[in-house]
């Protein structure tokens, strides 16, 4: 693997993690509005879902995607940063194939 090609892999890494922590943020948004907050979850939980599958492809996206979906409706369970979670079992506790 060439110098460039790491770059992209890292980069792509990083934007994840990035975009992982926004998303986490958003979903924890809904505590800071007392009881109705917790109503905006129901729009929240199947987007975050989609999201997540389109993040993380393969069985970790579908797992993920279920687990988040399953966070975010529950209430008072939006302080689990889900998307950073998956991020960090992807690229530290997965065992990854060498492109």
């Amino acid at each position: 693997m060439d110098r460039q090609e790491t770059i992209i892999i890292k980069d792509g890494k990083v934007r994840k993690l990035l975009l992982g922590l926004l998303f986490d943020g958003i979903g924890m948004i809904s505590l800071s509005i007392p009881v109705l907050g917790e109503f905006s979850d129901v729009i929240w939980a199947p987007v975050a879902a989609f999201i997540m599958t389109r993040m993380y492809k393969g069985r970790v996206g579908r797992t993920a995607s279920i687990l988040t979906f399953v966070e975010e409706i529950i209430p008072f369970t939006d302080v689990i940063p889900s998307f950073t979670i998956t991020w960090i079992y992807t690229y530290f506790f997965q065992k990854q194939k060498e492109l």
